[in-house]
């Protein structure tokens, strides 16, 4: 469920017409439903309390949306953060989520960010290879403390949407192999610098059948049991996130009550208390882009381009992953046309999508693409000096704009022509 629905002035956020926010913040724009946000995590939250997964650390996956408002509206309402680098730890920080409820993850963790991290307490760094366990005992003992850590496994077993967004597979570049995973932990609760407090993995995302979890969540427990028979202290599994989300062409994905009872099933009476990463199933469907037409572009063969002001840039997942998002008018209007829909970027991967049937559109509608509140925003950049796009909470029937649209003279401000030039 989530709070977007038609009323008087059409297509609304909760209280507020998408209508409104447009024409007073300007398109194209990110608007994401407070409400929704509060309800995803809470159905994930109980599902698991229901499936008597008991005390998890559930950190929120910032990746898939990073605005500190966004993060504040969860972690006050228990969420921990799992983050990939020092700049998702200190969003999650300044959102007022503790440092002991953030997981530091991420294939290439720096010096610097080890250290920040162990400076502010994470709950746990995962580690993802040899190498990176020898850096952060390194540095762990120069600074004096113990560093907390788990070891994320790949259990090379295939899951996710797309082949770029598959985590769990041998070929993968994240976490250690399980060939690896007992003698590192055990190495690793022999040095004085390092405190293992349990395993981790990730097997993709945007996951539509539980099969794959089960697998990989039955692997994970057996390396726990292998672990605590030798004598070695396991204090939480992390099973990650990745749990899919309906973007209505997709297959339906598994409730979060049906991935709960999956998981109470597979960890049932394993002493250790579990941690989960879940990012899209949280967000995708809390947000929408708004767009406006600039045009349309009819060739005289009969294909018609819909030429709106949001491009790849905006929101690349189309481009990047192939990825589907419902398109829908946010005056409503019968009758129906042909369309590729398109930005303004000079690039012809600029494409959101092809030969799709949608009501017929003209110069200055409104267009919102659905669930684009997981990596939307957080992925957008000014190529072609697009200015950011902004982002805008809703709450009920009020709205405030939680990441202005920069101006053209702060984007070329942030340039500087040396001297000499």
């Amino acid at each position: 469920m989530n709070h977007f629905e038609y009323g008087p002035e059409g297509l609304a956020c909760e209280g507020v017409p998408l209508a409104k926010i447009a024409a007073e913040v300007g398109t194209p724009v990110y608007v994401y439903s407070r409400a929704t946000l509060e309800r995803h995590f809470t159905v994930f939250r109980d599902a698991l309390a229901l499936a008597g997964v008991v005390d998890p650390l559930i950190a929120y996956a910032v990746k898939a949306n990073s605005n500190v408002a966004v993060l504040k509206v969860l972690g006050d309402l228990g969420a921990g953060a799992d983050t990939v680098s020092e700049g998702e730890i200190r969003r999650a920080l300044a959102a007022g989520i503790p440092g002991e409820r953030i997981v530091f993850s991420g294939v290439g963790k720096t010096r610097g960010e080890i250290a920040f991290a162990l400076s502010v307490g994470v709950a746990e760094i995962n580690v993802e290879s040899e190498p990176e366990l020898d850096l952060i005992a390194q540095v762990a003992a120069e600074m004096g403390v113990k560093a907390k850590v788990a070891f994320r496994v790949n259990p090379d077993v295939a899951a996710g949407g797309h082949a770029k967004i598959a985590t769990g597979k041998s070929e993968n570049k994240f976490g250690v192999s399980f060939a690896e995973a007992a003698r590192l932990y055990a190495n690793a609760s022999n040095n004085s610098s390092l405190q293992p407090v349990g395993v981790a993995c990730h097997i993709g995302s945007q996951i539509t059948d539980l099969e794959p979890m089960r697998a990989a969540f039955t692997k994970m427990r057996g390396l726990v049991e292998q672990l605590l028979d030798e004598g070695l202290s396991v204090e939480r599994l992390d099973l990650g996130g990745g749990l899919g989300v309906p973007y209505f062409n997709s297959p339906e994905p598994p409730s979060p009550a049906e991935f709960a009872a999956m998981v109470g099933e597979v960890t049932q009476g394993l002493p250790v208390t579990l941690a989960f990463e879940p990012g899209r199933v949280i967000a995708a469907n809390a947000g929408v882009l708004v767009s406006e037409v600039v045009h349309v572009h009819e060739r005289p063969e009969g294909r018609k381009f819909l030429v709106i002001d949001a491009a790849m840039n905006d929101l690349i997942r189309p481009a990047m992953y192939d990825a589907f998002h419902d398109i829908r008018p946010v005056i409503q209007r019968g009758g129906e046309a042909v369309y590729d829909v398109v930005g303004p970027v000079c690039e012809t991967g600029d494409t959101f999508t092809r030969d799709r049937a949608l009501p017929p559109f003209t110069t200055g509608d409104l267009v919102a693409f659905m669930s684009a509140g997981a990596y939307g925003a957080a992925m957008a950049s000014e190529y072609n000096t697009r200015p950011l796009v902004p982002e805008v909470l809703v709450d009920g029937d009020r709205y405030a704009v939680i990441r202005k649209r920069p101006t053209y003279d702060e984007i070329l401000a942030r340039d500087v022509v040396p001297e000499w030039v």
